[in-house]
């Protein structure tokens, strides 16, 4: 009979709250992530953590356990979505283009702060067509798509002359407006969610682990990434203690998915497949064991951090955790509920034993090696077929009848 597992200590939803509405005043679209990255290191330190930076400002922080191998990563990223100036257009107004994939769809209607080599100036994202009174029906009929909207710029300029001559330039960030909204009830509103909520679990479960004295069993590498909305992510920032990599960010509650906004989603598999059996199993026995709301869930459409990781050489175990989150990548929505619960399953993994301390090294015998099936797993049902002779009549005359060698 296994031991009841220890029970896990009350995390501080406030500090998640508060780093939650902190993270989202910076705005981080990739490119454009210094501001969040020292943001972040400033958090760790408060801890303090430990941690490093590469050239470009992944952070990878350092949680010591009772063992230094095999170490484990659990990884956020703290890039947005965001767009860049494509063009100053002769209405005095600019084509843009967008930074990650996402639809023009959500950008219509927002403001927006552009970034220019000099200061700030505001503005805000519209179709072509906006005004009915002006276009009638036109406004109705026009398609979506990023050559389809244009930003107006709160300055007075009517040409691309005069929006240069007030500093914009071609190559510009833009940082759409977040317009967070917590509600009594629990929801919580906002662009960027993703992953700025992620980042908030990851780090009150890091504050969990300070307030409580936790004793993890082997090193644990919090790891902040600067360029997952683009795809590269956690391809840098690793080295080769790292045998697990948990990645946490927005899972997606939508019709046809079995993700709630209401619990933690334990991701199978995604559009890079399926992740890894012995590491998801064990984060599902882990939310069962604590009593953690969690939902198992497929996203076809969808990729992580963990993805990039894989792609880029790195021989580790890897899953994805989530909170459950409508509309991601555009007005996104979570619940407290979700993100108590993503932060409970961190601190769970956190203080729970390796998959396998086989995985120490990077190659090794079977011994330790695990096991997904036994051979009696592996026992293929079959209906043996009868006997031809059993069911068919025998011509009376078989006995002379001319075999195939015969007639030649």
């Amino acid at each position: 009979m296994n031991p009841k597992p220890l029970p896990l200590p009350a995390i501080d939803y406030d500090y998640l709250e508060e780093t939650l509405l902190q993270l989202l005043a910076i705005p981080s679209p990739v490119g454009l992530t210094d501001a969040v990255v020292r943001y972040a290191a400033g958090r760790f330190e408060a801890l303090g953590i430990g941690y490093e930076l590469t050239r470009r400002g992944a952070i990878r922080a350092t949680l010591r356990g009772r063992d230094a191998q095999p170490a484990r990563a659990v990884v956020a990223h703290l890039d947005t979505l965001g767009a860049m100036v494509r063009a100053l257009k002769a209405n005095g107004r600019l084509a843009i283009a967008p930074i990650g994939h996402w639809s023009a769809r959500f950008a219509e209607g927002s403001r927006l702060t552009i970034f220019t080599d000099h200061g700030q100036v505001r503005g805000t994202c519209l179709p072509l067509k906006t005004s009915g009174h002006a276009f009638g029906h036109e406004v109705d009929a026009q398609p979506v798509g990023w050559e389809q909207v244009e930003v107006r710029v709160d300055l007075p300029a009517t040409s691309g002359e005069e929006l240069a001559a007030a500093g914009l330039e071609v190559g510009d960030w833009i940082a759409f407006d977040p317009q967070p909204e917590i509600q009594p009830g629990g929801y919580i509103n906002s662009r960027y969610l993703d992953d700025k909520a992620a980042v908030a679990a990851l780090l009150t479960a890091c504050k969990a682990v300070r307030d409580h004295g936790l004793v993890l069993p082997v090193d644990v590498h919090p790891l902040l990434t600067i360029t997952e909305e683009i795809g590269s992510g956690a391809s840098a920032a690793l080295h080769g203690e790292i045998a697990e990599m948990v990645s946490l960010d927005i899972s997606i509650a939508a019709p046809g998915q079995n993700t709630s906004e209401h619990a933690a989603t334990i991701c199978m598999q995604d559009m890079s497949g399926p992740f890894d059996y012995h590491l998801t199993h064990k984060l599902i026995a882990l939310a069962r064991e604590h009593g953690i709301p969690h939902r198992r869930d497929i996203f076809r459409y969808y990729r992580s951090d963990s993805a990039a990781a894989v792609e880029a050489g790195n021989d580790i175990r890897t899953a994805l955790i989530g909170f459950g989150g409508d509309a991601s990548h555009a007005q996104e929505r979570t619940h407290r509920d979700a993100l108590e619960a993503l932060t409970r399953l961190v601190v769970a993994y956190l203080c729970s034993e390796p998959v396998a301390h086989r995985d120490r090294r990077s190659m090794g015998t079977l011994e330790g090696f695990t096991e997904q099936l036994c051979p009696a797993d592996m026992v293929v049902p079959s209906t043996p077929l009868p006997a031809p002779d059993s069911f068919l009549d025998v011509p009376e005359d078989a006995e002379t009848l001319e075999t195939p060698s015969e007639r030649h």
